[in-house]
């Protein structure tokens, strides 16, 4: 019923940027909160950025200064602007919501199907 799709991978250069859109489409109520996640090749997923319905940010402390997270609420859509992109940021990026279904007052976790951040010379 709820679909996240994202788009804005790439490859890009250390020092370049790239922005990461995510829109959640479908039988939505409610989106209470909206984030990235990344999973390099040989590690585990990790928390990037959230945000929430209410406006709180989180920040892996790997990115602060360099990433913010954003929103457009009238579209449903989550953004990520990544500067100064490093080496190690590469990773399959994968967009989360927590959100409330039309007709359901349960909270579900939906992700996208993830889009590759490739930061190399």
């Amino acid at each position: 019923q709820v679909q996240l799709e994202e788009s804005g991978g790439g490859l890009v250069q250390p020092g370049g940027s790239l922005r990461l859109s995510c829109t959640a489409s479908g039988s939505i109520f409610n989106i209470n909160a909206m984030g990235w996640y990344r999973q390099a090749p040989g590690k585990q997923r990790e928390l990037v950025a959230s945000l929430t319905a209410g406006g709180t940010t989180n920040y892996a402390d790997s990115v602060k200064g360099r990433i913010t997270i954003s929103k457009d609420g009238a579209v449903n859509t989550v953004y990520l602007q990544m500067n100064a992109l490093k080496p190690e940021d590469t990773a399959v990026y994968y967009c989360h919501a927590v959100l409330l279904i039309i007709g359901d007052g349960h909270e579900y976790n939906y992700w996208g199907q993830g889009t590759q951040v490739t930061v190399s010379k």
